[in-house]
């Protein structure tokens, strides 16, 4: 599975919401007047044929009116974190505050699953440390999802699933998750699309599916979308039938057949070449 795509569509749908989430110390000052962009992922080879290095999400954030200086949050989310390198994102945070010609970045770290790893890098001798890198961290894993049940935040919302909680509880995680996107998300695409994310970080069983109408209760909000969501992952089949037999009613325009063309295009007098001279 991959879970940067997953993420980066995450955090470019909701960059707000994302940052003042994962990176809750910085992101105070981001008021409704700032402006987010994404930047450039891939960074600028000094020299063609040279390796390239990718970020998962840079983000810009701007003021118009000029009150704040524009601060650049490095966003990377880490899989596993034995395969985190603090070498390598104080790289990707160098050649950005060059690229920018900035001093204002903040790098954050997403860490999925367990695992141990650095927190900060220190290079110098025993008299002095001549290079000092940290950044921010979000442990989802090790994050209380009991925290975020009723958050007003869509991207704690979606990532309920990945956050640390009791196994019995695993459906009321996924029932809030559902409840929180059908909330907070107007845009009907968006919540067929992170209805899937749901799906695939909460993981049911199929017996768990079957106990999940039981679990909620009726006249809850949301419920009866939270319900229609689940018929239709639990009967993918009957959903699909159901969407094909309303297409069929619709009205359609059949298409006009190379013959019906031929015969509704106006009759063009034919024009035959001059003959030549007689012999």
């Amino acid at each position: 599975m991959d879970h940067d795509h997953n993420y980066k569509n995450l955090i470019l749908d909701y960059p707000r919401e994302a940052l003042v989430f994962f990176a809750a110390a910085e992101a105070q000052a981001i008021d409704a007047g700032a402006r987010i962009v994404p930047v450039r992922e891939e960074q600028i080879k000094e020299r063609l044929g040279e390796r390239f290095r990718e970020l998962d999400v840079p983000l810009l954030v701007e003021w118009s009116d000029g009150r704040r200086s524009a601060i650049l949050f490095v966003l990377e989310e880490e899989t596993d974190p034995k395969r985190f390198s603090i070498h390598r994102l104080a790289h990707y945070c160098l050649d950005l505050a060059e690229l920018f010609d900035t001093e204002r970045l903040v790098p954050v770290v997403i860490f999925l699953h367990p695992g141990s790893y650095p927190e900060q890098l220190r290079l110098g001798s025993e008299h002095r440390d001549y290079l000092h890198f940290s950044y921010l961290s979000t442990a989802l894993f090790a994050t209380p999802a009991n925290q975020y049940l009723d958050s007003p935040n869509i991207v704690a919302r979606l990532r309920l699933p990945c956050m640390a909680y009791a196994p019995e509880d695993k459906l009321a995680i996924y029932a809030a998750a559902t409840r929180g996107l059908m909330e907070l998300e107007p845009n009907p695409e968006r919540r067929l699309k992170y209805a899937d994310f749901i799906d695939i970080y909460t993981a049911l069983d199929d017996n768990e599916l079957k106990q999940l109408p039981a679990r909620l209760r009726r006249g809850e909000p949301c419920y009866d979308r939270i319900i229609r969501s689940y018929e239709r992952r639990r009967f993918p089949k009957r959903h699909t039938s159901r969407y094909a037999a309303r297409k069929a009613r619709r009205p359609t325009r059949r298409p006009a057949t190379r013959r019906s063309r031929i015969t509704a295009a106006p009759n063009k007098p034919k024009i035959r070449p001059p003959r030549g001279p007689a012999a």
